[in-house]
């Protein structure tokens, strides 16, 4: 069930960039908008994203095999930072394009150009809080990203809206400089979307390098391994994300006494009781180190 949300998530952000490219390239070629016609080139990269993050998570949901034993889930990662590179890309045309339109004459507005680009803001942020809410719930990484994605579009289309608006209320009421908001909400929206890059970039980049899980998240697996009385010490306690699911590795001390029967059962409930806590572990690896009780 959540395999198919994740994927209906996708394909719905897939055709609307689709539709959304179209809109804003047809308009913005037959008004002139130099804003929107921005946009809707910003808006076929999305495409390219989309694309991407749909690939892989596809190769994500595969099971391990015996040349990738630890299962797929980087796939989705590497999809991420691939969408994060093509954000920086965006931004940086966003804002070649708004400065360059700073030394160019304004060109003129048209109310249809404004319709477009508030009805691409409002599509968007629908997008960007239903694939958050969905890619949060299942840890995708890749819905994740193209949350993300819409959301540098919210970012381009308030530009394009507030843009145009002034154009339009320059027209209207004789305020020319007014056309020039345009490329400057562009400089400012280039900038945000290169920050959200990058951080989403760095994150990607990090789970690629093998970064641990947070040490509140350590301290929580520590937290249910104490819980089992037969477990004297924690001798090594990591984990890291391996895309949509997290691997866990723990060196325990338990007492030199016991059979192997006893520490199997050990490892098991150990296991178990983790999972059972935190449904994005996929592995808990343990290996049992003997212990003795010091005399006194």
């Amino acid at each position: 069930m959540k395999k198919k949300a994740s994927m209906l998530a996708i394909w719905i952000s897939l055709a609307s960039n689709v539709v959304l490219t179209a809109i804003k390239i047809i308009v913005g070629l037959l008004f002139n908008s130099q804003v929107l016609i921005a946009d809707g080139i910003h808006n076929a990269g999305d495409v390219i994203a989309t694309a991407t993050a749909y690939s892989s998570m596809r190769v994500s949901s595969k099971p391990a095999d015996r040349d990738h034993p630890y299962g797929h889930g980087k796939a989705e990662v590497l999809g991420a930072f691939i969408v994060a590179i093509i954000l920086a890309g965006a931004a940086v045309y966003i804002g070649y394009h708004s400065i360059h339109a700073l030394f160019k004459p304004a060109g003129e507005a048209h109310v249809i150009a404004f319709i477009a680009a508030v009805i691409s803001l409002i599509w968007k942020q629908i997008l960007y809080v239903y694939t958050m809410r969905i890619g949060k719930n299942m840890n995708s990484k890749g819905l994740i990203a193209t949350a993300y994605d819409h959301l540098a579009d919210v970012y381009a289309s308030i530009a394009a809206s507030v843009g145009i608006g002034l154009a339009l209320l320059g027209d209207r009421f004789g305020y020319g400089f007014l056309a020039y908001g345009d490329p400057v909400a562009g400089i400012i929206v280039s900038i945000l979307v290169l920050k959200l890059a990058y951080e989403m970039g760095q994150d990607s980049f990090g789970i690629l390098m093998e970064r641990s899980v947070s040490m509140t998240q350590i301290e929580e697996y520590a937290a249910l391994i104490r819980s089992v009385p037969e477990i004297k010490r924690i001798d090594r306690l990591r984990a890291r994300e391996h895309g949509h699911y997290i691997l866990i590795d723990a060196r325990l001390g338990v007492s030199g006494t016991l059979t192997i029967q006893e520490g199997h059962d050990i490892i098991r409930g150990i296991k178990q009781k983790i999972k059972s806590a935190h449904n994005d572990v996929d592995e808990v690896l343990v290996h049992l180190n003997p212990w003795y009780k010091e005399p006194i």
